[in-house]
């Protein structure tokens, strides 16, 4: 069968974000027995050798140029193409972030091969990407959005918790980001969630809407599980850090559960590993106890090296990566209702430790560092949860029967 997969973001190398990884991943494993066409932006960063990699795992790949690169030199014009963004946005019921990386060029060419027949099914990666399915293209071909998360819920959620970089601005877009969601939920063929949360929100917009759940995986060659427990008081958070829920994260744990938790272990670390780290959180490495490392060359090293993973995010949805590979390492996890969506982690056998407040993090984290056999016995739980359901095998076979429309 001929997949046309579309994303706006390059999908490789698939380290940058959760977006890039489940991507790829999905596309590696369809690879096997379909031929891939992809449709793709170049993402800033994106290098040619990166170009030469992933073509190895395609048929066909169509690169388009990021839209929205150029900017005006003034301030004037700047504001004058922002106000241009808003009233398009209001008239086409498109956010004003989809529009802006929004390619014509892209749209054209999906078109021309849709309608002339060319593939048996078009999966958009990411509820951003589903702007090219126009409904007129189910007369065509079997048309897929795997969601990643949603736009809507998403931005709800940062305003509830107080995450959002531009409230005001976040509050005036939700009535175009609910009309957006709505519009592709009655529009698609399939839609491809990672949780039951998920579900539950889309199904808000289309009760009918054909919905398969399916969660992201870990490739257990790339996150072993560790050979030895390190002991002591070494604290690990991993992730993209410009990304608005991580910056928040981890915001969050260096001001507010850091301070308390040293006064009981003063030689606690808190590591927070991931590429591109914003101006903010590179400031909380002034702070006593906390690591801001930027890139590192080896992420599952540095969760070996940690006695414990947080993952104290208070917004955004979706099943997170990070949790996953934290688990399949070995090393034990303490998370957030959001850092731990869609796993079953409490209750017999113990998988992981749950916490949302300053002093929950504060109580789980001691218990896990005074207890080396309840750190063993987690850990164990979660790689064995891990191997089981989560690998991107599984998820690449459900994956296939859905655009096979099996499912």
């Amino acid at each position: 069968m001929k997949i046309l997969m579309v994303s706006s973001t390059f999908p490789y190398p698939p380290s940058r974000s959760g977006t890039e990884v489940r991507t790829f991943n999905l596309l590696k494993y369809l690879k096997r027995n379909h031929s891939i066409a992809l449709a793709t932006q170049r993402s800033e960063g994106t290098t040619e050798a990166d170009i030469e990699a992933l073509g190895h795992w395609v048929d066909e790949m169509k690169i388009f140029p990021m839209q929205g690169e150029a900017t005006s030199s003034s301030k004037f014009g700047n504001l004058m193409g922002k106000a241009q963004r808003f009233w398009e946005s209001v008239a086409t019921a498109t956010p004003p972030n989809i529009l802006h990386r929004y390619s014509p060029q892209m749209q054209a060419w999906i078109d021309d091969r849709i309608t002339r027949g060319e593939f048996a099914a078009m999966t958009c990666e990411h509820s951003a990407n589903a702007i090219y399915a126009r409904p007129e293209l189910r007369n065509y071909t079997r048309t897929v959005v795997n969601v990643h998360s949603s736009v809507y819920w998403g931005t709800v959620n940062y305003l509830k918790m107080n995450a959002s970089e531009n409230a005001p601005r976040d509050f005036l877009y939700l009535p175009t980001l609910y009309r957006y969601e709505k519009q592709y939920c009655n529009a698609i063929d399939r839609i491809v969630v990672t949780t039951p949360d998920d579900e539950e929100f889309l199904h808000r917009f289309n009760a009918d809407a054909r919905i398969e759940i399916i969660a992201n995986g870990v490739d257990l060659e790339l996150f072993p599980y560790r050979t030895e427990d390190p002991g002591g008081h070494r604290l690990i958070f991993v992730g993209a850090m410009d990304f608005q829920h991580n910056i928040d994260a981890v915001r969050f744990f260096a001001l507010e559960v850091l301070p308390p938790l040293r006064q009981r272990y003063p030689d606690a670390e808190f590591i927070v590993a991931g590429n591109r780290p914003t101006a903010e959180i590179q400031a909380l490495g002034e702070h006593p106890g906390v690591v801001v490392t930027g890139k590192v060359p080896s992420m599952v090293e540095y969760l070996h090296r940690s006695t414990v993973c947080v993952v104290p995010l208070r917004t955004g949805f979706g099943i997170k990566n990070k949790t996953l590979e934290a688990m399949a390492a070995g090393v034990p996890v303490v998370g957030s209702d959001r850092g731990l969506e869609g796993l079953e982690v409490d209750g017999e056998p113990l998988r992981a430790l749950r916490a949302n407040t300053v002093e929950e993090y504060i109580t789980a984290i001691a218990r896990l560092f005074e207890n080396p056999e309840l750190r063993a016995d987690i850990a164990k739980n979660a790689r064995i949860l891990i191997e089981k359901e989560f690998s991107w095998e599984s998820a690449g076979e459900r994956y296939e029967r859905v655009l096979l429309g099996e499912n």
